[in-house]
């Protein structure tokens, strides 16, 4: 077992075999993470918001899952990965309180989960597995060298996905 390397909030690591990333509180953010399977090279990102473009002097790419998951792919790729053999696995997008706007419910979480499902599948990378939604916080720690994503939850059994 190698080295846990910690991802901060809106903030992306890239990672090989042996070690793990890991990030915590995903509460309404989505932890999105990538391998390769064949190299064992793969990434975290915690991404925080939706979309980039919306956002004034945006300069973490890392907080938006437009350019937060397009720089994990061109991280990764430049690690020696190729984007034809990348999958994906995704946590968190809760929606942990009911905001009310004045036209709707602020679903902050769904949407971030919608971004990132659009971002990758622009690029053509598959998600295998997700653990999205409910109302709760989730841990994170993802094994490039096994594609396992473990979640923990307060006062939930972990789940390997």
């Amino acid at each position: 077992m190698g080295e846990v390397i910690k991802v901060g909030m809106a903030d992306l690591k890239l990672c090989m075999s042996p070690n793990a990333v890991t990030t915590l509180g995903l509460g309404s953010c989505v932890g999105v993470a990538i391998r390769d399977p064949q190299t064992k090279v793969g990434g975290l990102a915690h991404v925080m918001l939706p979309d980039s473009t919306a956002v004034k002097n945006n300069g973490n790419i890392a907080k938006f899952a437009d350019t937060g998951v397009d720089e994990l792919i061109r991280q990764m790729e430049a690690a020696g990965a190729s984007k034809k053999r990348m999958v994906a696995k995704i946590a968190g997008g809760a929606q942990m309180f009911a905001m009310q706007s004045k036209t709707e419910l602020v679903r902050v979480g769904e949407k971030n989960v919608n971004a990132v499902k659009a971002r990758l599948a622009m690029h053509g990378i598959k998600i295998i597995a997700e653990d999205t939604g409910a109302n709760y916080g989730r841990t994170v720690v993802f094994y490039p060298e096994t594609g396992d994503y473990e979640i923990k939850a307060v006062g939930k059994p972990v789940k390997k996905i």
